[in-house]
């Protein structure tokens, strides 16, 4: 008997060593607090939490060192565990260090109960919160500086979960597309007021697949305020296993700088005098032009113009170059390209078979040998033509420097005509 005795002895000490050295050595505070909320014991974690040696800690109430903003709350908690409404309870609040310091804590209350089920003790297990805190702030602040700037910009955020394909816009960018009681927009509802011609541009596939992890997308959106253009930058976040896992994005209206950019480009590749392209202009359009049955370029010279200058002035030679313009315009379709190269000298780009660029050769000829009508009287032109015809995209030197021979063999023909040849 004695030696059970002793078992059960040393068991019982073993345990309460082990108790011990949690409790003094625990990276947490633990405190066990009696049923007037005093301190009966705390651990070196919690003397540092609230501020107070460990040789000062006993009998000190937990009200002496909490919020007295967060008392009350913590109060009732208590209460309600000695009337037996509860066994514990778990909340957040600040501790006020000897220094006025103010520490976040959570804490973590359990009732230590006697066999007949009342309360003996409190035992408090206490976690500083305060970085959780901090970053929430901080996180606040941003987000708060995030709603300030979104409110000065016309447009909002989404997201998409890429494993269920969830779509769901920002109630910003809900009420932007479709008025204040519009319904957040799928991806399907998204999309559909995307303008077609810009559906390769919205797409989001490659980011779904996580072949990309950014791209910015330019598209016309359908919205409450009609169509406007959009820039949306759209970001990849992937698991921890590197998998994708959401796509999110920021639309912004810069329909007004779009327009001004469109303007100035439109500016910089036309012709100030007759609203034509330049070469720049022509360059650009022309590495656009599609096309499976070829491609005519017409060099075109006037015939004479020097003379008008010389006789009628620089204003009838301006006036003359516009109305030049303007016929070559309406011999050819809406999509081919003209030009003015520089004086007198213009580039048409017609697709098309060889028939198309003859026959628009011949109409040109025929439309400049009309009478100009100026203010200082009637004037005739003539004009010589040179047609080059490629049935692949070559470089545009290359066929200008081709249509340009052709041009100089219609004018020692004898001028006011037209020569038409194959590029090889």
């Amino acid at each position: 008997m004695d030696d059970q005795r002793g078992s059960r002895q040393f068991a019982a000490e073993s345990r309460m060593a082990l108790f011990d050295f949690a409790f003094d050595h625990a990276p947490i505070g633990i405190a066990l607090i009696d049923l007037d909320g005093c301190v009966i014991r705390g651990n070196a974690a919690f003397s540092r939490m609230v501020g107070i040696p460990l040789s000062e800690l006993e009998g000190i109430s937990f009200r002496d060192f909490t919020h007295p903003e967060d008392l009350a709350a913590d109060l009732a908690l208590f209460a309600e565990v000695l009337a037996g409404k509860r066994d514990g309870y778990s909340i957040e609040k600040r501790y006020v260090q000897r220094d006025g310091s103010i520490l976040h804590v959570r804490i973590h209350v359990a009732a230590m109960r006697l066999a007949n089920g009342k309360v003996a003790r409190f035992i408090s297990q206490i976690e500083d919160i305060s970085k959780d805190k901090e970053n929430e702030r901080e996180l606040a602040e941003r987000a708060a500086q995030l709603e300030l700037a979104m409110q000065a910009i016309r447009g909002g955020f989404w997201h998409m979960d890429v494993k269920t394909h969830k779509f769901e816009t920002s109630e910003r960018l809900t009420q932007f597309i479709g008025g204040p009681d519009a319904a957040k927009f799928d991806l399907k509802g998204y999309t559909e007021r995307v303008h077609p011609d810009d559906s390769t541009a919205a797409d989001l596939s490659s980011l779904i697949a996580g072949k990309l992890d950014q791209s910015v997308a330019q598209y016309r959106l359908r919205t409450i305020e009609g169509e406007r253009w959009m820039r949306c930058d759209r970001r990849l976040l992937r698991d921890p296993d590197g998998d994708p896992w959401r796509i999110v994005g920021v639309a912004i209206d810069f329909t007004e700088e779009h327009d001004r950019l469109e303007r100035l480009m439109e500016k910089s590749e036309t012709d100030a005098l007759t609203g034509v392209l330049n070469r720049r202009g022509l360059e650009s359009r022309y590495e656009m032009l599609v096309s499976s049955d070829g491609f005519s370029v017409l060099a075109i010279d006037l015939d004479g113009f020097k003379a008008i200058n010389d006789r009628h002035g620089h204003p009838a030679g301006d006036a003359v170059l516009v109305e030049t313009a303007k016929r070559l315009q309406a011999s050819v379709r809406v999509n081919d390209l003209v030009c003015r190269a520089g004086g007198d000298e213009f580039i048409l780009i017609v697709v098309g078979e060889p028939g198309v660029g003859e026959a628009v050769a011949k109409r040109i000829v025929e439309a400049i040998s009309e009478p100009f009508q100026l203010t200082t009287g009637t004037v005739r032109l003539g004009t010589s033509v040179g047609c080059t015809w490629c049935q692949t995209k070559k470089p545009l030197d290359q066929l200008t420097a081709h249509a340009d021979a052709l041009l100089y063999e219609a004018k020692a023909a004898g001028k006011n005509m037209w020569r038409f040849a194959v590029c090889s």
